[in-house]
């Protein structure tokens, strides 16, 4: 906390009390440099972090529903729940990173799918039938044959 008053970086707090409606502290501070007093208040941060959607609706992030996705994704497949609970904690992490608290559907999927790409590539493929929304069988194709290509450019950079 900086000094309000010479802007110093470094103070001890004096006293702490709750509000009446016990919604935020109080705390009053002295400043180790010039030795004046001040008050400050925490609060809790209570805006959530919000998801945009296609259709421009708003909704709070909710990281049940990234689990819940991913599980369906990856039903059957020889995924751990520890390696899917750190994918969810990445993307929750990269949810609140936003400045502006806010991010869209488009910008989570591609980082839930950069991730199950590496991670597995039938559950890649799972997620993003979905997520894509594929309408037909040629748009499953065109999927699969863009992640064939790509495995196969990684398969021959590794040749030597």
């Amino acid at each position: 906390m900086k000094c309000p008053y010479c802007g110093f970086g470094q103070d001890r707090v004096i006293d702490s009390r709750e509000s009446r409606e016990a919604d935020s502290i109080r705390r009053r501070r002295e400043c180790e440099k010039c030795n004046r007093r001040f008050t400050t208040y925490e609060r809790i941060d209570e805006i959530p972090y919000m998801v945009a959607k296609k259709d421009g609706r708003r909704e709070k992030f909710e990281r049940k529903k990234v689990l819940d996705g991913l599980l369906a994704a990856c039903q059957k497949r020889p995924i751990s729940a520890g390696k899917l609970e750190q994918l969810v904690d990445e993307i929750e992490t990269f949810v609140t990173e936003s400045t502006e608290r806010e991010r869209t559907t488009v910008e989570i999927g591609e980082q839930i799918m950069d991730r199950l790409k590496v991670l597995d590539t039938v559950a890649y493929i799972r997620f993003a039938s979905v997520y894509r929304d594929f309408k037909d069988v040629r748009e499953f194709k065109d999927e699969l044959e863009q992640l064939l290509m790509h495995h196969g450019e990684k398969g021959k950079k590794g040749r030597v």
